[in-house]
C-alpha cells in the first residue's frame, strides 16, 4: 500500500525520512491533542482502481484525534471566536450536528475549558452518542421530522439554547471559519502531498465547508486547472433534485437552494454527482474488503464518484478524494448498511424503495460555476 505523508513523500514499509527532516506526528511530543489535528495521510487505491489509468488518492480524515474532518472546523471556529471575543473563557458552546462536528467541538471544548451542548436529531449512531458523552458533552434531542422552517428543527433549537444560556452558537452552517479551516489546512496539504499534481478533487457535501475551502485553495494554487466535483446522496437538493429521504449519514441537505448553508460556496464547484444508496454502501464494503480501508458511509459516497471521475480522466491524472471519517462509529447501523449494499428494496430511501435521484453517479448536474 502506498502512503503519502504530509510533506509529499512516499513512505513504503519502514522507509525513513531524509536526515534532518522530522515527520510531524512521528515520535514527537506535542503540546496538546489539538496539535494533532490536520496533516492527515493520503493513500492510493490499488484494487478498486486496478483498471483505471489515473491515480486515485484518498485523504484519510479519520486519522484526526476526534476521528473526522470536523476536528479541523471545530478547532478553527473556536480559535477564531476566542480571538474575536465572541467566545468568552468558560462560555458554553452550542451546536446542532449529526455527530462529527459535535465530537470535534466536545474534544476542543474539553481542552480549552468550554462546556459543550450538542443538539441532534435522534438519528445519530449509538457510537457517536457514546463518544460525545465520553467527552462530557450535554446531549439534547430535537424532532427528526421537523422541517427547515419548523422551530423544532435542530438548528433552531441550538440557537435558542445558546440565547437562553448566554452561550455561543458555533453555527457550522453559517460560520466562515468552517470553509476557512479547509482553505488554510486541507487545501495546502493536498497540494503539498501531490506536489501540485492533483487534477481533480472530490468531496461529499454536508455543510459544504470541505469542498468550498479546499476547492477554493486548489483552484487558486493551480490557476483554475484543478476540477472540483461534489458527491451528493439520493434525496439531497445540492444536485438540483427534489428533496427526499437521505440514507447516508452527515451529508446532503433537504433545504431549498435559497436556504443552503453559507458555508457552501457553489461557485467553487464544477459539478455535483449523485450516487444511489446501494452503490454507496457497496463501495464502503469494497473499500474494507479490497483495500483494507474501513471507512464511513460518506466516504463510500465520495469514493464512488472519485472512481467514476478517474475512469473518465485523461491518463496520468491525479484524483484526490476526501474520506471524512472511519467506519467504527457506524457499526450499530451495519445491519441497515448491509441491506442497502445488497440492494434490499426495504432498505432503500423512501417507503416504496424508489430513489428520488438519478440512477447512477454519471447522472450529474453541470454548473455551480460563479
Amino acid at each position: 500500500m502506498t502512503v503519502i505523508d504530509n510533506l509529499g513523500r512516499t513512505r513504503d514499509g519502514h522507509a525513513h525520512a531524509p536526515r534532518g527532516v522530522v515527520l510531524p506526528h512521528a515520535n514527537a511530543t506535542t503540546g496538546t491533542v489539538l496539535d494533532l489535528i490536520g496533516n492527515t495521510p493520503v493513500v492510493r487505491l490499488h484494487s478498486l482502481a486496478r483498471d483505471i489509468e489515473a491515480r486515485v488518492l484518498v485523504k484519510l480524515e479519520g486519522r484526526n484525534p476526534g476521528g473526522s474532518s470536523k476536528d479541523r472546523i471545530a478547532l478553527n471556529m473556536v480559535r477564531e471566536a476566542e480571538a474575536s471575543g465572541a467566545l468568552r473563557p468558560g462560555q458554553t458552546i452550542v451546536e446542532s450536528t449529526s455527530g462529527n462536528t459535535g465530537i470535534g467541538l466536545a474534544l476542543v471544548g474539553r481542552v480549552t475549558g468550554h462546556p459543550v451542548v450538542i443538539v441532534h436529531s435522534g438519528l445519530v449512531s449509538l457510537e457517536k452518542l457514546a463518544v460525545l458523552r465520553s467527552y462530557g458533552a450535554e446531549l439534547v434531542e430535537a424532532d427528526p421530522q421537523a422541517g427547515p422552517l419548523d422551530p423544532g428543527n435542530p438548528r433552531a433549537v441550538a440557537q435558542r439554547i445558546a440565547q437562553d444560556r448566554d452561550g455561543w452558537w458555533s453555527s457550522q452552517f453559517l460560520n466562515p471559519a468552517n470553509p476557512g479551516a479547509h482553505y488554510r489546512g486541507t487545501g495546502p496539504e493536498v497540494w503539498r502531498q501531490t506536489a501540485g499534481a492533483v487534477t481533480h478533487f472530490v468531496a461529499s457535501i454536508g455543510t459544504g465547508g470541505t469542498i468550498s475551502g479546499t476547492g477554493r485553495y486548489l483552484r487558486e494554487a493551480s490557476d483554475g486547472r484543478v476540477r472540483i466535483i461534489g458527491a451528493d446522496p439520493v434525496g439531497s437538493t445540492y444536485s438540483g433534485h427534489q428533496p427526499g429521504p437521505i440514507a447516508v449519514d452527515g451529508v446532503g441537505t433537504q433545504w431549498p437552494s435559497s436556504s443552503w448553508p453559507t458555508s457552501f460556496h457553489p461557485g467553487v464547484v464544477d459539478e455535483v454527482r449523485v450516487v444511489p444508496d446501494q452503490r454507496v454502501y457497496a463501495t464502503v464494503r469494497a473499500l474494507a474488503e479490497q483495500e483494507g480501508l474501513f471507512l464511513g458511509p460518506s466516504s463510500g459516497l465520495a469514493v464512488a464518484v472519485a472512481l467514476d471521475v478517474a475512469r473518465e480522466a485523461p491518463r496520468g491524472s491525479t484524483v484526490v478524494v476526501v474520506s471524512p471519517d472511519g467506519g467504527l462509529n457506524y457499526l450499530s447501523k451495519s445491519f441497515e448498511q448491509d441491506r442497502l449494499a445488497s440492494g434490499d428494496p426495504a432498505a432503500q430511501s423512501g417507503s416504496d424503495g424508489a430513489h428520488t435521484g438519478p440512477s447512477s453517479s454519471s447522472d450529474l448536474k453541470k454548473g455551480h460555476r460563479a
